[in-house]
C-alpha cells in the first residue's frame, strides 16, 4: 500500500503465561504469534514495519532478524500500555516518510491482511483521521465496545464503563487502527494515564481526536476472529484450536484430505498440493512446501522441509532438508538439517540421514547412520550401514560414487571415497579409497576353534 507503515505493539511479558519466553514468540499453531502478525503486514503490501519490543527485547530482536530483517524495532522500556508502547516508536513514525500507519497488536494472531487492505481502502474512501477495525460479536463480554454517534465513532468504551443502554453494543475493538500519521503525532502528547493503572491507552487516541471533531470511522471485518488474543494457556490453547482448524479448513479446499485431524498441526504459510493425504499426528511447521499426491504421516515432523510430488513420509523426524519426488522415507526415521534426497531415494526405518546428499534412486533400507556424505545415483546401502564421520576433532566427508554397493555392517571412515560401481564386503571397516568396479574386503579372516563353546558350557551343566 502507497505511503503506508505498521507499528506492531509486541513488547508485553504475558505474566499469566507463566512463560520465560515474550508472549508474542509463544506459538499458535506451530508459527509465533508475532510471526502471523507480521505476515499480515508482509501480505498487505506495507511499506515499512516497526515493532515495538520490551521484555526479553534480545530474543524478539533475534527472530526478527531471522525472519524479518527488514522490520525496524523500538524499545519499550517500561510497558504502560498500548498509547506507550506508540509513544516508544515515535522516531520511527515521524522519519517514516508515510502518510499513513497501521497499528496492530502483536498477540492477535488471527488478524489478515484481507482485513487490513479493505480497512486501508475504507479509510481513504471516507478520508478519515482514524479508522478502527471492529467486528460485531454474538458475545462480546471482555472487549471494548465500538461507541458510535450519527454513524461516526465517538469512544471506545470498557465494559466496566458502559451504562444501560450501551449494554446491547456487540461491535468491538480489534486493537488495530490505521491513522493519518499527521493527526496521531498531533495528539500523542494529550493521551494521558489518568486512569487506576496509570497506563496511556491507545483507545483515548480515538476520543481525542472525536472531541477534535475529526473523522474518526470504523470498519466492521467479517472475520469475528480478529479480536481474539491470549491472557493465560488455556486461551493459548483455545486460539491455538481456532487457528489449527481454520487452516485445515483452507487445506481442504485446495484438495488435500485429512484422515482424521487428531495431533495434526500445520503453519501458516505451509503450502500443501492437491491430492496430499496428511494422516494423524502429523506435524508441518515452519517454512515447509508439500507437492501433489504425497502422504505424510502418520506422526511425521517435518519443520523447513520441501518435499517434491508423489512422496511418501511414514513417523519421520526431518528437518530443514529437501526431498525430491516418489521418495520414500520411514518408518522411524530422523533427517537432520542439510540433506538434499533426490528422486524416488528409499530410506527404511530406523535410519538417521544428516548433511548428506542422496542421489536418485539409492536405497538406505534400515539401521544405518549417514553423515556428511556425498552419495551418487544408485546406490545401495546394506543394512547397518554406518559413515564414521567425526574423529573428535574435525568431521570429514564420505563419498560414495554411482552403483556402489555397500554390504551389511560396513563402516565407512571418512575422508574416504567408493568409487563407481564398486563393493564393500559385509561387515568391513573401510579406511582407505576403494577404486571404481574393485571390492573391498577389510576384516580378519574367520578362526575355527573345535570345543571351545562345549568346554565353557561343560560347567554349566
Amino acid at each position: 500500500m502507497v505511503n503506508s507503515c505498521a507499528v506492531v505493539l509486541a513488547g508485553g511479558k504475558g505474566t499469566r503465561m507463566r512463560s520465560e519466553f515474550p508472549k508474542t514468540l509463544l506459538e499458535v499453531s506451530g508459527a509465533p504469534m508475532l510471526q502471523w502478525v507480521m505476515d499480515v503486514c508482509k501480505n498487505s503490501r506495507i511499506n515499512k514495519t516497526c515493532v515495538v519490543t520490551g521484555y526479553k527485547s534480545d530474543l524478539v530482536e533475534k527472530f526478527l532478524q531471522e525472519k524479518y530483517p527488514d522490520s525496524s524495532t523500538a524499545y519499550q522500556a517500561e510497558q504502560k500500555g498500548t498509547g506507550h508502547a506508540l509513544f516508544a516508536a515515535r522516531d520511527f513514525i515521524e522519519n517514516s516518510g508515510c502518510e499513513d500507519i497501521l497499528v496492530l497488536c502483536g498477540d492477535s494472531p488471527l488478524m489478515d491482511a484481507d482485513t487490513v487492505t479493505k480497512a486501508y481502502a475504507f479509510h481513504m474512501e471516507r478520508n478519515a483521521a482514524a479508522t478502527v477495525i471492529t467486528a460485531k460479536v454474538e458475545n462480546p463480554a471482555g472487549y471494548g465496545r465500538i461507541i458510535r454517534e450519527d454513524g461516526m465513532v465517538s469512544a471506545i468504551m470498557e465494559e466496566k464503563e458502559l451504562v444501560r443502554s450501551q449494554f446491547g453494543i456487540c461491535e468491538i475493538n480489534s486493537g488495530a487502527y490505521w491513522f493519518k500519521l499527521k493527526e496521531i503525532l498531533g495528539i500523542l502528547d494529550e493521551i494521558k494515564n489518568n486512569n487506576t493503572k496509570g497506563e496511556y491507552y491507545l483507545t483515548d487516541a480515538i476520543a481525542i481526536l472525536a472531541e477534535k471533531k475529526r473523522n474518526v470511522s470504523a470498519y466492521s471485518t467479517e472475520n469475528k476472529n480478529v479480536a481474539l488474543g491470549a491472557n493465560n494457556c488455556e486461551q493459548l490453547y483455545d486460539l491455538s484450536e481456532i487457528a489449527r482448524k481454520m487452516i485445515i479448513k483452507k487445506h481442504l479446499v485446495n484438495g488435500v484430505s485429512f484422515m482424521c485431524t487428531d495431533g495434526v498441526v500445520i503453519a501458516p504459510g505451509v503450502t500443501i498440493g492437491s491430492g496430499t493425504v496428511i494422516l494423524p499426528g502429523t506435524q508441518i511447521i515452519g517454512e515447509s512446501s508439500v507437492g501433489y499426491n504425497c502422504k505424510i504421516g502418520p506422526n511425521s515432523h517435518l519443520k523447513n522441509i520441501k518435499v517434491g510430488n508423489g512422496s511418501i513420509i511414514n513417523a519421520t523426524q526431518a528437518y530443514e532438508s529437501n526431498i525430491g519426488g516418489n521418495v520414500k522415507i520411514g518408518p522411524f526415521c530422523h533427517l537432520r538439517p542439510g540433506c538434499n534426497i533426490g528422486d524416488n531415494v528409499k530410506i527404511g526405518d530406523f535410519v538417521e540421514v544428516k548433511n548428506t546428499v542422496l542421489g536418485e534412486k539409492t536405497s538406505v533400507a534400515h539401521l544405518s547412520y549417514i553423515g556428511d556424505s556425498d552419495i551418487g545415483k544408485g546406490v545401495n546401502l546394506g543394512c547397518g550401514t554406518f559413515t564414521a564421520n567425526y574423529d573428535g576433532v574435525k568431521k570429514f566427508r564420505t563419498v560414495i560414487c554411482d552403483k556402489a554397493f555397500i554390504g551389511c555392517n560396513t563402516n565407512l571412515v571418512a575422508p574416504v571415497t567408493v568409487g563407481e560401481g564398486a563393493y564393500t564386503a559385509a561387515g568391513s571397516t573401510i579406511t582407505g579409497d576403494v577404486p571404481a568396479g574393485s571390492l573391498a574386503i577389510e576384516r580378519n579372516r574367520q578362526v575355527i576353534k573345535s570345543g571351545w563353546a562345549d568346554k565353557k558350557l561343560k560347567n554349566k551343566k
